[in-house]
């Protein structure tokens, strides 16, 4: 992997919340290089700061100390609008819950993306829809959120994640609404991807044996990220 780009790259990351006169580190000395195509697990306990990782990790939230670049994009040196830009184009987000907008079905959810970046409409629906049937939801486009299944929502989730092909893509529990064989088809997807366009993957779980299938395992552990 070494030979491959580094697609994120973090260095001497710090989270810390005030509440009063409280101040509470969640982790710290955070070091992490992601290469193109490589697929990396982050376990550790509950409570022990793995999401608002991934979200630093993608710049949905700030850090208090250290800096993070990702495809070459400094966050730290972005405004607002500049991070939006980067999100939509190379990062890809699924969380534990789906996020879908409601009134949209599920091909219109899994269209946005390309929408926002200025892919035609019909280019979108076509892309869309192969990303529906790469995860078994070929049938299923036309329904709404309320109308499909947790398992359904969830995929239709992760197909919105991999939609624009991202550089990086942050799985937050991508599995944990699955069963075996369905979160089996998610890994092939993530697979095809790493494998034609280079996408790498970080993902946080508690699922020992699907981290088990990621390149290299990372635990959050007492503040410190190491490595399994």
């Amino acid at each position: 992997m070494s030979n491959s780009p580094i697609v994120l790259s973090a260095r001497g990351l710090r989270k810390t919340y005030t509440s009063g006169p409280q101040h509470v580190t969640v982790w710290e000395n955070v070091d992490l290089d992601l290469y193109a195509g490589e697929s990396i697990a982050i376990v550790g306990a509950s409570g022990s700061g793995k999401t608002s990782l991934l979200n630093a990790l993608g710049g949905l939230d700030s850090v208090d100390a250290g800096a993070i670049e990702i495809a070459g994009h400094k966050l730290n040196d972005l405004n607002d609008k500049q991070r939006t830009q980067l999100r939509n184009s190379d990062i890809g987000f699924v969380y534990q819950f789906h996020h879908l907008l409601p009134e949209f079905t599920a091909l219109e959810n899994v269209m946005l993306p390309q929408l926002i970046a200025g892919v035609s409409r019909s280019d979108a629906k076509k892309r869309a829809e192969e990303c529906l049937a790469q995860l078994g939801l070929a049938a299923r486009g036309s329904h709404k959120p309320a109308e499909l299944s947790g398992g359904e929502r969830q995929r239709t989730a992760i197909a919105r994640a991999l939609v624009n092909k991202p550089k990086l893509v942050l799985l937050d529990e991508p599995t944990g609404n699955l069963d075996q064989d369905t979160a089996k088809q998610v890994e092939l997807v993530m697979d095809e991807l790493r494998n034609s366009v280079d996408t790498a993957f970080v993902t946080v779980t508690h699922d020992i044996e699907l981290a088990g299938r990621m390149q290299r395992r990372f635990r959050l552990l007492d503040k410190q990220l190491h490595i399994l």
